[in-house]
């Protein structure tokens, strides 16, 4: 409806909407309002404040006022979807096959970390009651949640224990000139291209050695590109294929690539990654392979910056919005892409439009619609068999004009605030640029908000509201084949072939690499566990009795899908411990690894942002996990017990995280005396005895790692994390280090790095650091931790401590409420603003609220003293006798 003076007419301010832009700081009633705004006439509401008063500072009082209120009376509209459930579904063992997944959103809000609802309830809860403040339940060990005789099948996980080592009195010589050699040290041609062929390793399928080809197309009839003008659009996910070699003789797409380009990435091999891609099990049977994963990523060589915000450019973006209910005729409406209509991509009628494509490894969007001439609302898919978690995304973009500005919008985004407010960028990835050598995913887009929208889900569940996410992007070049991302992608298929890059690497006299299954999930995907130690060296009695009862150390990473960067860190770990470096053979002779780099491969493999196909996070089910709905749980946890059972606990627990609300690195640990304080309890906690060694790691990462902050590491134990992988291995196990490493997307706010965002060369450093700081629990390896103190300048951070919000107010309102005039006091919005940006902490993984007061001390002088210094790093009394452990 338009009502009022056409737009090409030069207006003059209204002097009834003066008045009536100044009053919506009052409380005018519904009524009043949808009066006002239909009699009144809507566009003459829109253009005056907008037109008149919004390049105006003095201004300011009336135009955001008028704003929110035009905000408010905006009407909620479902999102054009025809359902809210996941276009993906999986019938699970146990349930019938025609059970609707819909109850099962329900239990996985209750068991939620509640970021989504969180202005009500959560928003007000205090933070002490979801401590646990039980010393006896602290302290007391639960009793296995299966018969030990049930243990007997993990023995085949520790084949260090029973392994011969025959091949130590072997004279032969490792062949230093092998393929895989020469991949992993750079050893190419001058022409790039690679030296020689794979050898096959009879361990594994002659499935992995498949090759990719080009789809047929005989659909359009073009000819195949020749070798001499390979173009971007050649590379189009449609004609990069898993599924075989092609019969008609013809070389493949990917030795056309190779014998052009030649691989450059280091220990990534297309080949490789091709033949794990058709191995990789998905729902809708992927058989596409995406070019940022098949060719592969290299680091940028600088740092890049976090992005600046332009003043008022989130209301610019509202305003725009709110044109599209005043003037629909200038919207154009168009699906371009649908998960649930593969035909409309096709489309003769969307010639000048952009084409999406998501069908591969990892991919995420669900529906595209063209809304103008260069911006796109985008809907995300929802985690398989659920209708929530809408936050990764990762899709193809071809078909553009260069420097022609192109606005996305993700329209079904779930959480309260987000980084992208505070200077976090989505990555792009060029095949064009990656074809001229630069390889890189790349920080991208301007102009970024993320703001509450007035889009709802269509059956209404509790989850009332949406938020945008929305970007512009200029792309570079005409007709290039472009790829958008949350964070850095990382496949399971990329997993695989790294691993057997790094086994064909090692010299099996010198390293123990095993690769295992830990289990098969639920869509039959292996899901992989990694032993890494020293092989003694020699066979006596005395050296395999050292080999064997090194103290282990458990990682594990990737149980939540969307957190990409967990896979970026793991990969710096397992590399450092797979090299030559002095520090890492230290650390081999010291420990053996036992690493489960992707707790989650189902939920990786089809786009998941938290969940795996049970549509349930499998971070809360480490309590009693379902060896039928949650294999990877249970078997993980019982390899724990069996550890355990043997006398062999791990001296450390991590498992690798990334968080979505702060910034920088940081772990949480367990401990009873700091929880029982901070929850106000009535024990004394000087009675308390607890080993103080959980705070030896973080400690020694604040020294030497640059992205990590011990301000913000927190060591306390909720009832709402009673579930999860560190509360239950610390309680159920014993492990006193048993940690959550968090790692950010966007970047830091302190040190070196501050006010960068953080790349894969970061992330994979990380992992790298953190193998370094377990120098500190040993003796035996006094040496290498000096040289690791040498070799990394300590550092002496000035972080914000995790009492302090990381995400302060905005500039601008996050918070636009559809709800016409909802009944509270004359500044609600801004206290609804605070209360999401201040007291709401994501978890998304494990992440504590604090009390600032209890007992009438600052929590944080109470917890968290002063960072140590060099000196008070030297004096830390580690009680080292014999080896022993520190404390």
């Amino acid at each position: 409806m338009r009502t009022g003076i056409p737009r090409t007419q030069t207006m003059r301010p209204s002097p009834f909407a003066w008045h009536f832009s100044t009053a919506c700081t009052r409380q005018p009633t519904a009524v009043w309002a949808e009066t006002i705004w239909w009699h009144m006439g809507a566009s003459d509401f829109f253009i005056t404040p907008h037109r008149t008063c919004l390049a105006s500072k003095g201004l300011e009082s009336v135009v955001e006022p008028a704003v929110q209120l035009m905000r408010k009376c905006c009407p909620k509209c479902p999102l054009p979807l025809t359902s809210d459930q996941s276009v993906y579904t999986f019938p699970l063992p146990g349930r019938p096959a025609d059970t609707s997944p819909g109850p099962q959103d329900v239990s996985l809000q209750d068991d939620s970390d509640g970021d989504t609802d969180n202005e009500d309830a959560d928003s007000t809860k205090e933070y002490d009651d979801d401590l646990e403040s039980d010393v006896n339940k602290l302290r007391c060990r639960p009793e296995p949640d299966r018969p030990l005789e049930q243990l007997g099948q993990y023995v085949r996980l520790c084949p260090e224990l029973q392994h011969d080592f025959q091949d130590l009195d072997s004279d032969s010589e490792v062949d230093d000139s092998s393929d895989e050699d020469g991949l992993l040290n750079g050893n190419f041609r001058s022409s790039g291209r690679f030296t020689g062929t794979h050898r096959r390793s009879p361990s594994h399928s002659p499935k992995e050695h498949l090759v990719s080809t080009v789809e047929e197309e005989d659909q359009d009839g073009k000819e195949e590109p020749t070798e001499n003008h390979l173009e971007p659009q050649d590379f189009h996910s449609h004609l990069l294929s898993s599924s075989g070699e092609k019969q008609d003789g013809h070389p493949s797409m990917v030795d056309r690539l190779l014998e052009k380009h030649g691989a450059c990435i280091p220990h990534h091999d297309p080949r490789l990654y091709t033949a794990a891609a058709a191995l990789t099990k998905s729902i809708p049977g992927y058989s596409i392979l995406a070019f940022p994963d098949f060719w592969g990523h290299l680091s940028p060589k600088s740092k890049e910056p976090m992005a600046g915000r332009k003043p008022n450019v989130q209301r610019k973006k509202v305003f725009e919005d709110i044109q599209r209910l005043i003037y629909p005729e200038d919207i154009l409406n168009e699906v371009v892409f649908d998960l649930e209509a593969p035909s409309t991509q096709c489309s003769p009628d969307h010639t000048d439009s952009l084409r999406f494509f998501s069908k591969f490894e990892c991919g995420n969007l669900r529906k595209a619609i063209r809304v103008r001439s260069h911006e796109y609302d985008l809907i995300l898919n929802a985690d398989v068999n659920c209708s929530q978690h809408h936050q990764w995304f990762y899709f193809e973009v071809s078909g553009m004009v260069a420097n022609v500005p192109y606005r996305f919008n993700v329209i079904n985004c779930e959480k309260a605030n987000s980084q992208f407010n505070y200077g976090m960028q989505p990555v792009l990835y060029s095949v064009k640029e990656a074809l001229e050598g630069r390889s890189h995913w790349v920080r991208t887009g301007t102009e970024i908000c993320y703001y509450r929208n007035n889009f709802c889900p269509s059956l209404g569940r509790r989850s009332s509201s949406f938020y945008t996410l929305t970007f512009t992007v200029t792309f570079r070049h005409n007709q290039d084949v472009c790829y958008l991302a949350y964070h850095y992608p990382y496949t399971y298929s990329a997993l695989q072939s790294h691993l057997q890059i790094l086994q064909r690497s090692l010299d099996p006299r010198k390293v123990f690499f095993r690769h295992q299954s830990l289990c098969n999930t639920l869509a039959g995907n292996p899901c992989s566990l990694v032993t890494i130690t020293a092989c003694p060296s020699s066979k006596s009695w005395n050296n395999l009795h050292q080999m064997r009862n090194r103290p282990c150390v458990v990682l594990t990473a990737r149980v939540h899908p969307g957190e990409s960067n967990a896979s970026w860190v793991m990969k710096g770990t397992l590399e450092f411990l797979c090299s030559n470096d002095p520090v890492a053979e230290g650390l081999r002779e010291a420990y053996i690894f036992k690493i489960i780099p992707m707790l989650n491969p189902d939920g990786v493999i089809n786009g998941t942002h938290r969940c795996s196909l049970n549509g349930e996070d499998l971070n809360r089910q480490w309590m009693k996990p379902d060896p039928n709905l949650s294999p990877t749980i249970y078997h993980a946890k019982g390899f724990l017990y069996y550890l355990n059972s043997i006398g062999r606990t791990p001296l450390v627990f991590c498992d690798y995280h990334g968080h979505s609300r702060k910034k920088n690195v940081f772990l949480y640990g367990c401990s009873v005396k700091e929880t029982v304080w901070q929850s106000g309890s009535a024990v004394n906690t000087a009675t308390l005895k607890e080993d103080p060694g959980y705070r030896t790691i973080p400690k020694t990462l604040d020294r030497i790692a640059p992205a990590f902050s011990f301000n913000s590491c927190n060591f306390l134990v909720e009832k709402s994390r009673e579930a999860t992988a560190r509360v239950v291995v610390w309680r159920e196990m014993g492990v006193l280090r048993s940690y959550t490493m968090e790692s950010t997307y966007n970047g830091c706010d302190q040190g070196i790095f501050k006010g960068m965002q953080i790349g894969t060369k970061e992330q994979e450093e990380m992992g790298v650091m953190f193998c370094q700081s377990l120098l500190s629990l040993r003796q035996s390896t006094t040496l290498y931790k000096r040289r690791v103190m040498s070799q990394n300048t300590l550092l002496d951070h000035t972080s914000i401590n995790c009492f302090e919000d990381d995400e302060p107010l905005c500039v601008e309102e996050i918070e636009y409420l559809n709800e016409c005039f909802p009944k509270s006091k004359g500044n609600d919005l801004d206290t609804e603003v605070n209360g999401t940006t201040s007291s709401t902490e994501e978890e998304d993984d494990d992440e504590p609220q604090i009390n600032r007061n209890v007992r009438g001390c600052p929590a944080e002088s109470r917890l968290y003293p002063h960072l140590i210094g060099q000196e008070a790093l030297n004096k830390t009394k580690m009680n080292i006798t014999n080896g022993q452990y520190l404390s």
